[in-house]
């Protein structure tokens, strides 16, 4: 089966228990779009003086440490957002993370990564007879994976 962005969905979820998924995500609905997260390895160079030629050792996999989902700046997703940050900054004052999920029609998991919000939305950029967007900037505290997905609450 080949696989679309049709029907993707963006969420996120606050622990509710410092270091562990939380069992609830809410979506953050009117995604745009959702960067990748390219796990590039390092290297380290393990070479000696007497190799002509370098050899090397795997290293981490960095993730860029940024991400940068876009969202439709209608007033009900800036209020989402909004409320998201706050929630963010709050669990974090108990040492608890934000968690981000991405589900994807057609796979059996989810994509997770646990990431800090900004503290205020920016201002988006604007050009003539366009949609107007706003970028999130989240800091990639850590790069989960694929795992069992969670339903998003219902509701608003």
């Amino acid at each position: 089966m080949k696989l679309t962005t049709l029907g993707v969905m963006f969420g996120y979820g606050v622990e509710t228990v410092a270091g562990t998924k939380p069992t609830t995500f809410k979506q953050l609905k009117g995604c745009d779009s959702i960067p990748e997260i390219n796990l590039e390895p390092e290297q380290i160079d393990v070479s000696s003086l007497e190799d002509y030629t370098s050899q090397y050792a795997d290293g981490r996999q960095d993730t860029g440490g940024s991400w940068a989902p876009t969202f439709s700046a209608d007033p009900e997703n800036i209020e989402a957002l909004g409320a998201m940050i706050e929630e963010s900054q709050t669990a974090k004052e108990s040492n608890k993370r934000t968690w981000f999920q991405v589900i994807i029609p057609g796979l059996d998991k989810a994509f997770f990564v646990i990431a800090s919000p900004g503290r205020k939305i920016g201002m988006p950029s604007m050009d003539q007879n366009s949609k107007l967007t706003v970028t999130m900037s989240l800091t990639i505290n850590e790069y989960f994976g694929l795992d069992a997905k969670v339903a998003f609450e219902t509701g608003k």
